[in-house]
């Protein structure tokens, strides 16, 4: 009999053990857990959260941006139709303003190549008298010392690079392209009758 009635009491539902609880203390239980879970979900919104205000703007003392502003100061823009020279702002070094370039288009190779690339206009520089150019005494490779030896700019017309020359501030001159004549070919030609002129070169 004492055996049943214990295995009875183990055998309540969780309700049912609940139930003897008396109604105060269980008041009291749902209360702190109330409190807790408000305390958790407001203490985002309590008074020593500071209040959201928009990014302030950011410094640009010290920057490029503020030291090429600077610099800017001290010119004169033009904004009428006169073309505004770049290296202004370019940061290109004030040594390329006094050299000249030669604006012209190179001629093709002695290959039986294309003309896709015989079209094009190109820039370079003129070579300095102290630029410290040396030959390898081994292959006879020359060398030099400026770096715009090797600077190649590549326009798709002649008004291309005389405007880019034009913008960066250079002394510039245009070399005119050279013509090519190909003389007309026939084969009869070979033995038109011409005075004076002998037409069978004999090797003996």
């Amino acid at each position: 009999m004492l055996r049943s009635v214990a295995h009875g009491r183990a055998c309540r539902t969780p309700s049912q053990t609940l139930s003897h609880f008396k109604p105060a203390v269980l008041k009291a239980a749902t209360g702190a857990g109330q409190a807790v879970a408000a305390r958790r979900f407001q203490s985002n919104d309590g008074p020593n959260v500071p209040p959201v205000t928009a990014p302030s703007e950011p410094s640009t003392t010290g920057t490029t941006e503020h030291t090429a502003l600077k610099e800017l100061d001290g010119h004169d823009i033009v904004t009428t139709g006169e073309v505004t020279p770049v290296f202004i702002a370019s940061g290109a070094p004030s040594q390329l303003l006094h050299r000249a370039v030669r604006i012209y288009q190179p001629t093709r190779n002695t290959m039986q190549s294309g003309g896709a690339k015989g079209e094009k206009w190109r820039i370079d520089w003129d070579t300095l008298p102290g630029a410290g150019r040396w030959e390898n005494p081994l292959m006879g490779w020359a060398s030099s010392a400026d770096y715009m030896q090797g600077t190649r700019v590549t326009f798709n017309s002649k008004e291309d690079a005389i405007r880019f020359a034009e913008r960066q501030g250079w002394d510039y001159y245009v070399q005119p392209p050279t013509i090519k004549r190909i003389p007309p070919k026939n084969y009869a030609e070979n033995y038109v009758y011409k005075p004076n002129k002998l037409r069978i070169a004999r090797t003996k």
